[in-house]
């Protein structure tokens, strides 16, 4: 028998900026001991967010392995095993709600995928306070799963529902980090930004879009905050027709890009300008390889869900 509701910790955490509402907002039930799937998904399709999470304590196996809590990830359709944004954000309000680590300055994180590291950069605390404390976040982005070319006759449907000629693809992957996404590279941020989708074309595929700005020299680019890139990203299998800045899509561009040479160590993406917003996401490769996604975050609801 399902018990009945009650209040339980909630906050709403926009992720990859420092100023409310300009970057992607996820909701986190802060307290889901008890919930059954079936709640947790009722409770993602009235938030009709791209995700929604649920933070319960690590699983026995999680918790050996150093997990410091486990986390569920819900969209409008159903759960994912692993996502960037709400990992960012429910990290973010873990930590605000007096989360402590088991080891200083870094959380590990377990869902669907397995465990998730995540580290605090306190150089990069903003001045209004707005992160996490210890400062931005970035988790290291799993493996990948698949890394492939599209097959001709996905990418001829994709090229054609974004109104794309061949020739403006410069090379394309099917990239696989738990969401699957299929992924274009386009010849600058300008045909990014110009992109006006045939959604029904697309069918119900995940995907990314990601274009260069100009590169300045010395590592710098043109830019808005001297962001590298504009990316994209089409959630059609998640019931979202377009992401405003998305954690995982950014991380599986920098696996493809950085080692391919096509962008430096350390970048910034910019996502979310075609829907009004302005998205920063901060990709670092380091000296293992292992990529890096961080962005800031801040609480712009905090309270109660009747759940």
């Amino acid at each position: 028998m399902t018990p009945p509701p009650r209040n339980r910790p909630f906050s709403q955490v926009d992720v990859f900026t420092t100023t409310p509402y300009r970057g992607n907002p996820v909701a986190v039930v802060r307290d889901a001991v008890g919930l059954e799937d079936e709640q947790m998904a009722a409770f993602a399709r009235w938030t009709n967010l791209s995700e929604t999470t649920f933070l319960l304590p690590p699983s026995p196996e999680g918790a050996a392995a150093g997990a410091d809590y486990r986390l569920r990830i819900f969209t409008p359709a159903g759960e994912l095993p692993f996502a960037g944004h709400p990992t960012l954000g429910s990290c973010h309000a873990w930590l605000a709600a007096g989360g402590t680590p088991r080891e200083p300055g870094v959380v590990v994180q377990e869902c669907g995928i397995g465990l998730v590291p995540l580290r605090r950069d306190a150089s990069s605390t903003p001045p209004d306070g707005g992160a996490a404390p210890g400062g931005r976040l970035a988790f290291a982005a799993p493996g990948l799963l698949a890394d492939e070319p599209l097959d001709p006759s996905t990418l001829a449907a994709i090229t054609r529902a974004l109104g794309l000629e061949a020739r403006d693809v410069v090379d394309h992957r099917f990239l696989d980090n738990g969401p699957g996404w299929r992924v274009l590279l386009l010849g600058s941020a300008e045909k990014v930004l110009a992109l006006d989708p045939d959604f029904t074309g697309l069918g119900d595929l995940a995907i990314g879009v990601v274009g260069p700005y100009g590169a300045l020299g010395d590592g710098r680019y043109d830019g808005p905050d001297g962001a590298a890139v504009e990316v994209r990203g089409y959630a059609l299998d998640m019931g979202i027709p377009e992401d405003p800045v998305t954690g995982s899509l950014n991380a599986v561009v920098g696996q493809w890009l950085v080692p391919d040479g096509l962008l430096p160590q350390a970048y910034v993406a910019s996502q979310g300008t075609a829907l009004g917003r302005a998205g920063r996401v901060h990709v670092t490769r380091d000296g293992s390889g292992a990529v890096w996604v961080g962005g800031d975050a801040v609480t712009c609801i905090e309270g109660t869900v009747l759940l």
